[in-house]
């Protein structure tokens, strides 16, 4: 069943589309095979009505004629496709008036139709009193007529063309032996005689009609092309609500979606744009009392670290200070945090060479070991500020607990969309494997590796993450088989 995963659409449009196909050319075939089948039903009665007639008119004449004016008769009835014989023995009889001699097929099939059919037909129009019988066979006549020259009793082909077979349909229109269906009739006169009808019904074409043909066409073409226009009209809503799903999770301020189109799109609309102003009023809740929170800690942090500076005990002082600076930090990096990500992100294009060369001249600066290699051949899109934070936080990281770092820039393919690699490496004793994720979370530090005494709080990989993953990008960590912790920052183009 895998390959047939594979054949099924990937997008809701291409599905919907695909199932009104398979469905309306499902529904066609069946529409034009019980048409077909009515079709074939009521021309095979048609077609039998007319040699029954003729059969009964013959009786008719016949019946109050001497034996003479009958075969005089015979000879000005005897045409084609019925042939007509006086002279024949009466078949056996059997229970349903069927008779297989040594032309009658050998297997049950169209001739057991076409016998019963013409047996029920001759009863009604003759009357059930007459004794009659009716066979299948195959092949011509058994003899020829009085006058003809040939022994199936019809005249000879013209000069350079095939002879055809009775009832054969030819450029004038009648019908083929390959769809035949060849009965032998006979019926008692009155007299006790018997006149025997070699006749052949034509049996329903196998081809659809071509005018059955176009017309199950033209429905097919105009339904597909209204399933095309109606389902491409029913998913682009759908497709633009991701878009804007997308869009919100890279900017939490991205402009509502227009509420129009039907009312379930409305009503989709509208609950999208409520839920987008909720969680915008979530986060400035929650940056405001967080403000309000470092604001009011102010005080009480001033008073403490004054009363520290009045303390005799200067471990214990020290400890008291490295609390509150610490609470401060962390404070500070919350808000920082929640501030960095609240607004509204910017895209341009960045050279982003040009900025992490500035990244690694400010670090320079302040005596950290910092290299870079690689290039990247354009700018990128995307905000620098974002992008400046993003790679400070995993430098400061790598810095503070692999003592230096190493900034190796890349140009790969991710699947079919080409991205830009930042790999941040350091020379620090790397990380347990299960900590690998782990250390994403928010004030999250690993104790055997990763002291306080080296400051931070927590914070940096987990805002890194968060501002890589709103550009369509990521961060992830692995340990170096040489030894070290790499950062690999992935930004789409």
């Amino acid at each position: 069943m895998h390959w047939l995963g594979r054949l099924v659409p990937a997008s809701l449009f291409g599905r919907l589309l695909a199932v009104f196909i398979v469905g309306l050319v499902v529904a066609q075939g069946l529409s034009a095979w019980i048409n077909m089948a009515e079709r074939d039903r009521l021309m095979l009665r048609a077609a039998g009505m007319h040699p029954i007639q003729r059969v009964v008119d013959v009786v008719d004449v016949l019946d109050p004629l001497d034996h003479a004016e009958r075969q005089r008769l015979i000879r000005i009835l005897a045409a084609p496709p019925q042939h007509i014989t006086l002279d024949r023995p009466p078949m056996p009889d059997t229970a349903d008036g069927d008779h297989r001699g040594a032309g009658a097929r050998d297997a049950a099939g169209a001739g057991d139709v076409h016998v019963t059919m013409m047996t029920a037909m001759l009863r009604s129009a003759l009357g059930d009193d007459r004794p009659m019988r009716v066979a299948s066979r195959s092949g011509p006549p058994p003899r020829r007529l009085d006058g003809g020259s040939r022994r199936d009793g019809y005249p000879p082909a013209p000069p350079g063309m095939a002879p055809r077979a009775p009832g054969m349909r030819g450029p004038g229109g009648e019908h083929t032996g390959a769809a035949m269906a060849a009965l032998v009739i006979q019926v008692q006169l009155r007299d006790g005689q018997w006149v025997t009808f070699d006749t052949v019904l034509p049996s329903a074409a196998a081809s659809l009609p071509v005018r059955l043909l176009l017309t199950l066409v033209v429905l097919l073409v105009a339904v597909v092309a209204l399933s095309f226009i109606a389902v491409r009209w029913l998913s682009r809503p759908l497709a633009t609500l991701a878009q804007a799903a997308e869009a919100l999770g890279k900017n939490i301020h991205h402009p509502p979606l227009p509420v129009d189109g039907p009312t379930e799109l409305r009503q989709a609309a509208t609950a999208f744009n409520t839920m987008q102003a909720r969680l915008v009023r979530t986060i400035e809740d929650r940056t405001q009392v967080l403000a309000a929170m470092s604001h009011d800690l102010k005080t009480p942090l001033t008073r403490l670290r004054l009363r520290a500076e009045l303390m005799d005990d200067n471990d214990l002082r020290q400890r008291v200070e490295k609390d509150l600076a610490e609470m401060q930090a962390m404070v500070t990096d919350a808000l920082a945090a929640l501030r960095g990500m609240d607004g509204p992100a910017q895209t341009v294009p960045v050279d982003l060479m040009a900025l992490l060369e500035s990244v690694q001249a400010d670090n320079v600066d302040m005596g950290r070991q910092v290299t870079l290699s690689g290039s990247v051949t354009a700018p990128l899109a995307g905000d620098p500020a974002r992008l400046r934070r993003c790679i400070g936080n995993l430098i400061d990281n790598a810095v503070l607990y692999g003592k230096s770092a190493h900034i190796e820039v890349s140009e790969a393919s991710q699947g079919a969309r080409p991205v830009v690699r930042v790999a941040i490496r350091d020379a620090g004793p790397g990380i347990t494997p299960d900590m690998l994720e782990r250390v994403f979370d928010p004030f999250f530090r690993l104790e055997a590796s990763r002291s306080r005494d080296t400051g931070g709080s927590g914070l940096g990989l987990g805002i890194a993450r968060n501002i890589a993953r709103a550009a369509g990008g990521d961060v992830v960590l692995r340990n170096l088989p040489q030894g070290g912790l790499e950062a690999l920052l992935t930004l789409p183009r």
